[in-house]
C-alpha cells in the first residue's frame, strides 16, 4: 500500500507541522539560531552605541523567526535580509534560503528574494572585506581582489542552500506525483476489477441463457413428440393393437434418447460443479454450454450441430407422430456457416414443437428458400380441427422467445404471429455468413 499525503497529515502535529518530529526540529533550528543571534547582537550593539540588551533582545526576536519556516519561508528570508547589515543571522538565512527554494512558493518569487538576500550579503561583504583590507598598513593589494573576495564569499553564502533546497524541492514534488500516481492506478485497478466481475456476471448470465436455450431445443422436441405418442398409443390400444406397439416402440426410442442427452449435459455440470469446488465454486458454463450443443447435434451425429440436410429425418418424426408435413425448398443449397445450419435447423424444429403443443391434428407446411447471400425458412400450420384438444402438452412460453434470440444473434429478421386463416407462421432469414450480435432487423 502506498502512503498519500493526506496519511501523512493524519500522523497529528501542532499547528502547522504535518508531523511531531518536523516541530521539534524548527523548534531546535530557531533556538539556535536564536543564541547565535543573541551573541552577534552583543558586538552589534557595541558598535551601534546602544545598550548591550536591546542587541541580545533584537538578536533573539529575530533569530526566532525560523520557527515559521515552513509557514512563512518569505518572511523568514525577508528578516535574515533585514539583519544582514548588523551581521547576524548565519543560521537564519541559511536556513531560510534552503526553506524558501525547497517550497511551493513560485520560482519568480524565489529567484528575486534570493537575489535580495545576495545583493545584501554582497554588499556588506563588500564593505567589511573593504574595511578589513584598510586596515592593513602599508599593504599592496590589487584593486581587483576586494570586489572578487566579496562575489565569492556571497555566493558561497547563498547559493548552496539554495541549490540544495530546489534539488529537495524537486525530489519532494516527484515523490508526490509518483505517489499520487500509484494511488490513481490502485483506483484505476479497483474499477477494471469492479468491471471485470461484471464482465464475468454479464458473460455468465449469458451462457445460462444459452444452456437454458440449447437444453430447451435438445428435449422440448423429443418429449413433445412422445407426449403426442402416448397420446396416439392411448387413443389405438383397443382398435388398432399393431399401431399401438409401434407408438410405444416410437416412445420408448424417443425417451431413451432424451435421456442420453440429459446424461451428457448434467454429467459435464457435475464435473463442473467438482471442478469448482477448487476454483472458487464457480461451474465452467462455456463447458455445460458445449456439451449442451454437442448433445444437440445427436439426431444427425454431426460435429458442427444439426443442419438444414436433416430436416427430412425432423419432418419424418412430426409425420410419425400423426402431423402432416409438406416440404417445399426452393433454390440451391449452399455451404452456410455451421451456426446458420443449426439455428435455422433449430427454428423448423421449435415451430413443429409448437405445432404439437398447440394446434394438434393440424398440418403444417415447411419452406425453405436458398438466396443470394441468405437463407430463409418458414413454418405455417392450419386452424386446429377441435381448440384444446390433443395431448394437452404443456408450455413454457420460452419456444418463441429463444428462436428470436438465436436468430437475431446472427443478424438475422424473425417474425411470428397468427395468419387470417386461424392458424400460425414462424417466419426467419438468416445470413448465410453470420453478423455481430444483436443486429437483427426485425
Amino acid at each position: 500500500m502506498t502512503t498519500t499525503g493526506e496519511e501523512h497529515r493524519a500522523a497529528g502535529g501542532p499547528w502547522w507541522w504535518e508531523r511531531r518530529r518536523s516541530a521539534v526540529l524548527d523548534g531546535g533550528l530557531a533556538l539556535g539560531s536564536a543564541l547565535e543571534c543573541a551573541v552577534e547582537g552583543v558586538g552589534f550593539a557595541e558598535s551601534a552605541g546602544l545598550p548591550v540588551g536591546i542587541g541580545v533582545l533584537l538578536g533573539v526576536v529575530a533569530g526566532s523567526v525560523l520557527v515559521v519556516r515552513r509557514r512563512w519561508p518569505v518572511a523568514v528570508v525577508l528578516v535574515a535580509i533585514a539583519i544582514t547589515p548588523a551581521e547576524m543571522g548565519f543560521l537564519l538565512a541559511t536556513v531560510g534560503l534552503y526553506t524558501l527554494a525547497a517550497s511551493q512558493v513560485p520560482r519568480r518569487i524565489i529567484g528575486v528574494t534570493t537575489g535580495m538576500s545576495l545583493a545584501a550579503t554582497l554588499i556588506v561583504t563588500l564593505m567589511r572585506t573593504h574595511q578589513g583590507v584598510g586596515d592593513i598598513a602599508g599593504s599592496r593589494i590589487d584593486v581587483w581582489f576586494v570586489p572578487l573576495m566579496s562575489v565569492l564569499a556571497s555566493v558561497a553564502m547563498t547559493a548552496p542552500p539554495v541549490l540544495l533546497g530546489l534539488y529537495v524541492g524537486a525530489r519532494r514534488r516527484l515523490m508526490e506525483s509518483l505517489r499520487d500516481r500509484a494511488d490513481s492506478l490502485e483506483t484505476e485497478l479497483q474499477l477494471l476489477a469492479e468491471r471485470a466481475e461484471e464482465r464475468a456476471d454479464w458473460a455468465r448470465g449469458e451462457e445460462r441463457t444459452r444452456i437454458a436455450r440449447e437444453m430447451h431445443d435438445v428435449v422440448a422436441h423429443r418429449v413433445s413428440l412422445m407426449v403426442v405418442h402416448a397420446a396416439a398409443v392411448q387413443a389405438v390400444a383397443l382398435k388398432d393393437p399393431q399401431k399401438a406397439v409401434k407408438n410405444a416402440a416410437l416412445v420408448g426410442d424417443m425417451g431413451r434418447q432424451a435421456l442420453t442427452e440429459l446424461r451428457e449435459m448434467l454429467g459435464v455440470l457435475r464435473a463442473g460443479e467438482a471442478l469448482g469446488s477448487s476454483v472458487r465454486g464457480a461451474v465452467p458454463l462455456a463447458a455445460v454450454g458445449v456439451a449442451a450443443a454437442a448433445a444437440a447435434t445427436r439426431a444427425g451425429a454431426a460435429e458442427d450441430g444439426p443442419s438444414l440436410a436433416e430436416l427430412e429425418e425432423l419432418l419424418g418424426q412430426s409425420r410419425a407422430a400423426g402431423m402432416k408435413v409438406e416440404l417445399s425448398v426452393q433454390g440451391e443449397a449452399r455451404g452456410y456457416a455451421p451456426e446458420v445450419e443449426q439455428t435455422a435447423y433449430r427454428v423448423v424444429q421449435e415451430a413443429l414443437t409448437n405445432v404439437h403443443k398447440h394446434a394438434a391434428g393440424a398440418g403444417a407446411m415447411v419452406r425453405v428458400a436458398h438466396r443470394e447471400g441468405e437463407v430463409a425458412m418458414q413454418v405455417e400450420n392450419g386452424a386446429p380441427p377441435v381448440r384444446g384438444g390433443g395431448a394437452m402438452l404443456p408450455s413454457g412460453g420460452n419456444g418463441l422467445v429463444g428462436m428470436r434470440e438465436r436468430v437475431l444473434a446472427l443478424g438475422g429478421v424473425f417474425v411470428s404471429g397468427e395468419t387470417e386463416a386461424g392458424g400460425f407462421r414462424v417466419s426467419a432469414v438468416l445470413p448465410a455468413q453470420p453478423g455481430p450480435s444483436g443486429a437483427g432487423r426485425a
